[in-house]
């Protein structure tokens, strides 16, 4: 079991918030002041908060931190007890009216295992937030990956506990760490294999029929990358596509459309390096993350 009170990159920290017995939780990867951060979607049901403020193009350029949750859309509420803590200790984008925290948020369904009712709520956020000061778990069924499952197009027999994975991959002093809360449709391939044949895993085509089979939308891989390069807004979303490619490595199939699966990639901006450096490790860490819960 991994402890650490930070992540391998400098000034990240990370929290959590479990309910065991609900199955559900929420996660909060806290940045450094002066972290720059985009995003990209991929999955056809994602739930989520305060993603457009992360597209290039928008005037918002730092983020304070990232919550990751259980509870589908209804656990996006955690966010507002993220936000109160990181607002009583001064964080935020400056506005007349006091600093505003940017604190976007990534949900995965799980509220058809444990206590449908158990759902994370502001008061869950908060504690996420205040226990990034205290030894936590990287991986595991903990925080956001309580309640994730793996195969659930095998049907409630077929599938297999996931939870958080996490990995780190190192290139000249270039960090990029992932840390991904995996809930898929699919299977992990574990192995790695890329004479894999997604095919042959297929267990039925009717396994893809969301209304006989009541998998709809009840899915989700989500994650955040974070690299100790100095990476632009723009360069930060070209190292969130390199997570989905490591996703579509881990998975099969990636990207479904009963997935929400989405990741938020942050730059805290310390070594000079090319994009495609940071990309490609970005492929690595996230692959390794999801295939670390396979069971």
């Amino acid at each position: 079991m991994t402890m650490a009170i930070g992540m391998a990159v400098d000034g990240v920290r990370l929290g959590h918030w479990t309910d065991a017995e609900g199955e559900t939780g929420c996660s909060v990867v806290e940045f450094p002041e002066g972290t720059t951060a985009s995003h990209e979607v991929r999955g056809g049901a994602p739930a989520s908060r305060e993603l457009d403020l992360l597209e290039p193009d928008k005037t918002i350029e730092r983020v304070d931190a990232v919550m990751l949750t259980g509870g589908s859309a209804f656990g996006l509420a955690a966010a507002d007890g993220v936000m109160r803590y990181y607002a009583e200790r001064g964080r935020g984008a400056p506005t007349p009216a006091g600093n505003v925290p940017i604190v976007p948020g990534l949900a995965l369904f799980d509220l058809a295992v444990g206590d449908s009712a158990a759902r994370p709520t502001a008061e869950s956020g908060y504690a996420a937030a205040k226990a990034t000061q205290d030894e936590q778990r990287l991986s595991g069924r903990v925080g956001a990956g309580a309640g994730a499952y793996v195969s659930h197009w095998r049907g409630p027999d077929g599938r297999r506990p996931a939870g958080l994975g996490h990995a780190v991959h190192r290139l000249d002093g270039v960090i990029v760490e992932a840390l991904c809360a995996v809930n898929a449709f699919g299977d992990v391939d574990a192995g790695g294999d890329i004479s894999f044949d997604p095919v042959r895993a297929l267990p039925t085509a009717a396994g893809f029929d969301a209304g006989g089979s009541d998998t709809g939308r009840a899915h989700t891989t989500i994650g955040v990358v974070v690299t100790n390069a100095a990476l632009s807004k723009v360069e930060c979303r070209i190292l969130a596509q390199g997570a989905h490619d490591g996703l579509s490595r881990a998975l099969v199939p990636p990207h479904t459309r009963f997935d929400g699966d989405a990741f938020v990639a942050a730059a805290t901006g310390e070594v000079e390096t090319h994009v495609d450096v940071a990309r490609l490790l970005a492929v690595a860490a996230v692959s390794d993350a999801i295939r670390s819960t396979a069971h």
